[in-house]
């Protein structure tokens, strides 16, 4: 029923240009079970020039090395990701990951406390070969600083890089 009523009024609201703001606070009366769907955040992702992709979500960074690094490393054997609780800095070596060919440091693309670290890749390397860019995640980063995550090269600027560097 609530979900109906703040489906009626975001309806109404729709019909005129206002902020968000003036929507979730016109909503919060009536919808205050469902206003987390409202303030959810929606996962951006961006890129390093060292080949990781980071998935923005809500304040979480979740980070992986490229489709593009997986193919340059080939057949992973080794893989070693930061531990929960960790205070690390942009640009610090946070793991490794190995293969037959050669091994390459993980670095942290953001300012922050890690939260989280992937045991099923460090447990199964080969997930990164089969999912780099999904299933295969490294660690989860709260980061403290938006303009570091701003300073990340969106799609297209990374899909520039890798042209560039093919070339």
């Amino acid at each position: 029923m609530a979900l109906r009523q703040l489906s009626r009024t975001l309806l109404l609201h729709a019909q005129q240009p206002r902020p968000m703001r003036s929507l979730l606070a016109a909503g919060a009366a009536s919808a205050s079970p469902y206003q987390h769907l409202l303030r959810r955040g929606y996962a951006a992702k961006k890129y390093t020039e060292s080949h990781e992709w980071i998935s923005i979500d809500s304040g979480v960074a979740t980070v992986g090395i490229t489709e593009y690094a997986q193919n340059a490393l080939g057949d992973v054997v080794y893989v070693e990701v930061p531990d929960p609780d960790s205070e690390v800095a942009a640009d610090d070596v946070v793991g490794v990951v190995e293969s037959v060919k050669s091994s390459s440091d993980i670095y942290s693309p953001l300012t922050g406390t890690i939260v989280d670290s992937n045991a099923l890749v460090t447990k199964n390397c080969k997930l990164i070969n089969k999912s780099p860019e999904k299933d295969a995640w490294l660690f989860k980063v709260k980061f403290s600083s938006q303009s570091e995550v701003d300073a990340l090269l969106d799609e297209a600027a990374y899909k520039k890089l890798i042209e560039e560097s093919d070339s």
